[in-house]
């Protein structure tokens, strides 16, 4: 595979500057952020062959003192920076690691936010029916009935990422961060390239134990992209944050206009959405799980009504990896990353990250008390 790769450092805001001073004293350092593009040879179904651009945004110790690497993998929708890096004090988890000593990066996969994106997700038309009525009141028949990436796809991108950070850090190996759907995306890709990935931390794995094994028995005919609205995104947050003031609205709303950002053309439709392709997972089954050894730390908040628990303790059951924890969190939906007490997940993936060990153990199950 060939890739160009070109580096754009971009200066901090005075704005973030401000909100980083506030953040805890243990803090080593206020970390400095840069943004980067990394050029793919695509195996996307809707880019095959083409040069794709990837956004990936490095917020790092100004001083870093772990030696490896830290690469966030977002999930279904939401951009890695935009979930990531959220422009509120003690709410960025690449800060908190940052400030600790790590170089950290986020990448947004073809398709998603920053990055380059298929032509057909400019057409409306290819949203389904349904969501098209959402937002425009009718619908129009899609030019397109297909995914336009897949899971195969999206472990090409995160390999060129990674094969940046390696040449650019001059080491074998990076440290996965992953969230959600970003589950099978790290860890599928540590089980196809164990060699790069020292270790992985994932945020409510969307684990199935009767994914599709091959493109064949996957879903790739249907709707080609989704979207979200600020009503989507709060109804469903809504639905499974029964605790008394589980989330701040300031950090609510922080992340909403960060997501209508990273998508200048979705802003514009309807009531303002948030676009993403929608990616058929296949070849990452109880097989490809059971034959995992990296070690890893899975995170799944009690309240979760995405990914609920259950199916985060049958991936820890299922994970062949003899090093292995899994931390459950009160009071912690989906978004816990978000939500008050996220420093409990953030304090957890610093252990993993640092040593692999969490609590002094090298595995186990622990809970995570709420803070409120």
């Amino acid at each position: 595979m060939q890739q160009r790769i070109k580096s754009v450092a971009h200066s901090i805001s005075s704005a973030v500057v401000l909100l980083l001073a506030a953040a805890t004293a243990s803090a080593q350092s206020v970390p400095v952020r840069h943004e980067h593009q990394v050029m793919v040879q695509s195996t996307a179904p809707a880019t095959a062959g083409q040069a794709i651009e990837l956004y990936v945004r490095e917020v790092s110790s100004s001083a870093p003192t772990e030696a490896i690497p830290v690469l966030f993998v977002h999930g279904a929708g939401t951009p890695a920076e935009v979930a990531f890096d959220v422009p509120v004090a003690g709410y960025s988890w690449m800060a908190y690691l940052a400030e600790r000593g790590f170089a950290t990066y986020a990448t947004d996969m073809t398709g998603y936010g920053r990055s380059q994106r298929p032509a057909p997700m400019a057409d409306r038309c290819n949203l389904s029916e349904e969501q098209q009525k959402q937002e425009f009141g009718d619908a129009c028949a899609a030019t397109v009935a297909t995914a336009l990436t897949t899971m195969e796809s999206d472990w090409h991108d995160i390999d060129a990422v990674v094969d940046f950070l390696r040449a650019k850090h001059g080491v074998d190996q990076v440290k996965l961060v992953g969230w959600s759907q970003g589950g099978p995306r790290t860890l599928g890709y540590a089980h196809g390239h164990a060699d790069k990935v020292a270790s992985v931390v994932v945020l409510a794995p969307a684990y199935n134990r009767n994914a599709a094994a091959t493109a064949a028995n996957a879903p790739i005919a249907g709707t080609a992209i989704t979207k979200q609205s600020q009503q989507d995104f709060l109804t469903q947050w809504n639905g499974q944050a029964p605790c008394m003031n589980q989330y701040d609205p300031v950090v609510a709303t922080a992340v909403w206009n960060e997501m209508l950002a990273s998508d200048p053309i979705g802003a514009t439709w309807g009531s303002g959405v948030r676009r993403a392709p929608r990616v058929p997972t296949f070849g990452w089954t109880p097989t490809e799980v059971a034959a995992t050894t990296v070690p890893v730390l899975l995170a799944a908040g009690l309240t979760d009504g995405q990914v609920r628990p259950d199916r985060v303790r049958e991936l820890y059951a299922d994970i062949g990896s003899s090093s292995k924890v899994l931390v459950e969190l009160e009071c912690a939906s989906h978004n816990a990353m978000w939500e008050h007490g996220a420093e409990r997940l953030f304090d957890a993936s610093y252990q993993w990250l640092h040593d692999t060990t969490y609590d002094g153990k090298t595995s186990g199950t622990f809970v995570l008390k709420s803070a409120k």
